[in-house]
């Protein structure tokens, strides 16, 4: 992710390299408007409760603005996991060497949203899947697409998804998502929460993060809500 642009000039080249790398990442999976419900997965829950989900896709300021967005979910919480405890800060993590992928924890209410509703917004919003070790201007191991199961459940759900989708070509290039227990999530620093929403004119999310929620909102209205 980017933090800073030195200069009006270097500044313009960026943007314009994040405005064409999320043009070719939302064309890669075709109209939204087939892109499938998971065939496996839990039904709603008879009683509110509280559930947490775990995803790697890449910069975690854009994919917790996404998942702030979506029905059933109480919070969203940017931070690491895959590596220890020790080396679970930013400026470690950034050196790609940890283990660790930015993440974010999702906490969700399943009687309101189901695991299989929370994977089509990773695989379809958040990110591109088909993408190994970067997403749009970011390289390196730790902004890698990953999912971190809490438990069999999980795990069955989100193989069977990427087995869907894979067999039914939504993508032009198979899905590189990795499929991992969850042995640990750390949050991350204080002032990567909520970046996105804090800092709405920052160029990078301008243009790199903005348009997933918006991406969200017009393609599937029946999970967006306002915050």
């Amino acid at each position: 992710m980017i933090l800073q642009l030195p200069g009006r000039f270097l500044a313009l080249l960026t943007l314009s390299a994040l405005s064409l790398a999320i043009a070719c990442n939302q064309a890669k999976a075709g109209s939204a408007a087939v892109f499938p419900d998971p065939a496996v997965d839990t039904p709603l829950a008879k009683s509110k409760g509280q559930e947490t989900a775990v995803f790697s896709a890449g910069c975690f300021w854009g994919v917790q603005a996404v998942f702030e967005h979506v029905k059933g979910v109480t919070s969203a919480v940017a931070g690491y996991t895959g590596g220890a405890a020790a080396t679970a800060h930013y400026e470690m993590v950034s050196s790609g060497s940890t283990g660790h992928a930015e993440s974010v924890s999702v906490t969700y209410d399943p009687s309101r949203i189901s695991y299989g509703q929370l994977l089509k917004v990773f695989f379809s919003v958040a990110h591109d899947p088909t993408e190994v070790n970067r997403q749009g201007p970011d390289e390196g191991e730790q902004y890698r697409s990953m999912i971190s199961y809490a438990n069999a459940e999980q795990k069955r759900i989100a193989e069977a998804y990427i087995a869907q989708l894979n067999h039914a070509r939504i993508f032009s290039r198979p899905i590189a998502t990795q499929v991992a227990a969850l042995k640990a999530f750390y949050p991350a620093e204080a002032y990567h929460q909520d970046y996105a929403a804090h800092h709405p004119s920052d160029p990078y999310i301008y243009f790199n993060d903005a348009p997933k929620v918006a991406h969200l909102k017009k393609q599937f209205p029946e999970l967006y809500v306002e915050k």
